[in-house]
């Protein structure tokens, strides 16, 4: 497989971090091959179709079984910063190198919490982390405003928040830690699974990148915020090459945000210098939202 496209399944999820088993802030989205619509599907595991984190990893892992070509994106931090300060948690002994290792921590640190619930690396008050966050009944001493470079180049478009803020309506750092749980799951899966920046190159049957739903509306000319406006909605897949048609009624935010993910990730993975993104010095330590370039202008 080279960075030509080519898969068999895109699929954009829309991820969350909630405590509990499912949570219908988790929404998956699936396009095919070519310019046909795509469509938000419920979870084949239960009668309620509502998808759990651990239903999202047992499907992404079965498309691989599947041999499926599968292109996953998700919509959390796939690592924290690093390049600012030259580490995860700066002025801390033993700090994890790499992201491996920091997937390791978070479901070390949690592995007793059940659905991949990661909130342990800021809740238990044994561990040297916690002062690092901002989180409910908790402001560290050592938090701060981090971003990592591609969060920094995404800015140019619309705003990512710190993945180290664990509370509030724009908390991205508690889907991470959870979303940091299933990367560690996905690495023991084997080759046929590509961690995207991490491993450069997409291949084997399941390549997983790291999304940002809102930077695909700003790419596209749309409104992150009028994601319950079918024109809107329309206009957004018609740029990403989805042929116009009957679009079901989409009832939440998360649905549209896992419907334009996963449009997006079928027209822009054929784009290889999205995937020359990978090259960039940061890119290997901290992660890279896919469709973030360097080169973003405000518009």
């Amino acid at each position: 497989m080279t960075a030509d496209g080519g898969f068999d399944l895109y699929l954009g999820i829309d991820w969350s971090g909630a405590k509990g088993a499912r949570t219908k802030g988790i929404q998956v989205a699936a396009a095919d091959p070519g310019n046909g619509l795509p469509k938000v599907m419920p979870s084949p595991y239960r009668d309620s179709g509502v998808w759990s984190r651990q239903d999202v990893l047992t499907y992404v892992v079965a498309t691989v079984s599947a041999g499926q070509r599968v292109l996953a994106g998700f919509d959390f931090a796939f690592c924290y910063p690093y390049e600012d300060e030259g580490s995860y948690f700066p002025g801390l002994e033993d700090t994890p190198a790499g992201p491996s290792e920091v997937w390791a921590l978070v479901e070390k640190a949690a592995e007793k919490d059940p659905e991949l619930y990661g909130a342990a690396l800021y809740q238990r008050s044994d561990l040297p982390y916690r002062d690092y966050f901002m989180a409910p009944g908790w402001f560290g001493d050592l938090y701060r405003h981090r971003q990592r470079r591609t969060e920094s180049a995404s800015s140019a478009v619309t705003t990512p928040h710190p993945v180290f803020k664990c509370i509030g309506a724009a908390n991205v750092g508690t889907g991470s830690l959870a979303g940091m749980r299933l990367l560690h799951r996905l690495r023991q899966a084997g080759p046929e699974v590509r961690i995207w920046p991490f491993d450069p190159e997409p291949g084997g049957r399941l390549t997983v990148v790291e999304i940002f739903p809102r930077l695909f509306f700003r790419r596209a000319g749309g409104d992150p915020r009028a994601w319950s406006d079918p024109a809107n909605l329309a206009s957004v897949l018609a740029h990403y090459g989805s042929q116009s048609g009957s679009l079901p009624p989409v009832r939440t935010e998360d649905e549209a945000d896992a419907l334009i993910s996963a449009a997006a990730l079928r027209a822009l993975s054929s784009e290889r210098s999205l995937w020359r993104q990978a090259q960039h010095p940061a890119a290997a330590r901290e992660g890279w939202i896919f469709g973030a370039a360097w080169d973003s202008k405000r518009g």
